[in-house]
């Protein structure tokens, strides 16, 4: 099977425990994420063939982090050397009416240093049937931005199927170019484009038809989100599918969740699920996007089915502590199938 090869940054994670506070905590819990990296984790875990290309430094913190992605069977024969550190983000879990707290400490770090020319795409793109960026990358520096839009244009020429989750960060745009001033000559490269409706907004300026989307709260209907993804569509002729997730916030620890695809002038539609106790959220999208990966390479011709595995696999990313999804297929076509009901399994 040709491999799937992800682009981007991997950083160190410290978590608080359970749901202290950064001033309460005596200890942080360590592990690595990053949105590239966790895509790569779901989809080697669905048995699809992956390539993470990053750039990290030549200390014991980017061996202990290379290990964690071997120990996933994420490939990582492509990964650079170079630079002084690997980033670092700080995660305090927020519950009910408290919001969850991201610190980043991730400047200058190896891969906002990356320059095009130091990746040979047209080696790693050998067997390779699909490349995925997220937004995520090119917000980290100019070099990073032309970096990732080299790796496109050469996955461009070469066939390969491109996805992009538009990943809007804006505390990472601190480097003088806005995100509307870079990311439409990288997203107009893709084929397959992820995100919701904030950030086509907030990145294109494109907004729902006659909807206000504020006040949802836990009640959001993807019906209402078709004017996007036709605005998308016009906006970017080469995306074969445009895709939105849905997230409905009642409080931190309880969310909806869905999401539709538009393809073909066609709008797909998946159940919403009611997260009630979310365990960890961070990395849902990624897990949404490795989902839908794997869904649209295995149910080529079934937009619907692989649209219901990418918001099942991200609904049981939010039960599991981390950056990375580890639920199995068998997992999420129990959940797609309405077995969510928990009961152990004998």
């Amino acid at each position: 099977m040709k491999k799937v090869v992800t682009f981007g940054e991997i950083m160190l994670r410290l978590a608080t425990p359970g749901y202290q506070r950064f001033i309460q905590s005596t200890g942080l819990n360590a592990s690595f994420g990053g949105g590239e990296a966790n895509v790569a984790v779901s989809l080697s875990n669905y048995g699809i063939s992956t390539d993470f290309v990053t750039r990290l430094p030549d200390n014991d913190v980017a061996e202990w982090c290379i290990s964690e992605l071997r120990k996933y069977n994420v490939g990582t024969q492509n990964i650079i050397r170079g630079g002084v550190r690997v980033g670092i983000y700080f995660l305090e879990t927020g519950a009910v009416a408290r919001a969850s707290k991201v610190v980043y400490d991730r400047a200058h770090s190896a891969i906002a240093e990356i320059q095009p020319g130091m990746v040979n795409w047209r080696e790693v793109f050998k067997n390779a049937q699909w490349f995925h960026w997220t937004g995520i990358t090119p917000a980290l520096s100019q070099s990073a931005a032309d970096a990732c839009l080299e790796a496109i244009r050469i996955a461009n020429e070469m066939g390969i199927t491109v996805s992009c989750d538009l990943n809007y960060r804006k505390n990472l745009w601190k480097y003088g170019k806005t995100v509307s001033e870079i990311m439409p000559d990288l997203v107009k490269g893709c084929d397959i484009i992820l995100g919701n409706e904030e950030e086509a907004e907030k990145i294109f300026g494109v907004k729902p038809e006659g909807f206000d989307v504020s006040p949802t709260g836990g009640d959001v209907n993807a019906g209402n989100f078709e004017s996007v993804c036709k605005q998308l569509t016009n906006k970017f002729p080469r995306a074969k599918k445009i895709i939105i997730t849905l997230r409905g916030s009642i409080n931190a620890n309880h969310n909806t969740w869905g999401g539709c695809l538009y393809a073909n002038g066609k709008l797909y539609q998946s159940k919403c699920y009611d997260i009630t106790h979310i365990v960890d959220r961070v990395g849902g999208g990624d897990s949404f996007m490795g989902g839908l990966i794997y869904g649209l390479i295995s149910f080529p011709n079934n937009d619907q089915k692989a649209l219901d595995f990418a918001v099942a696999a991200s609904a049981l990313k939010h039960t599991i502590p981390g950056d990375f999804n580890l639920a199995t297929i068998a997992e999420v076509e129990q959940l797609i199938k309405g077995d969510g009901s928990g009961r152990v399994s004998r």
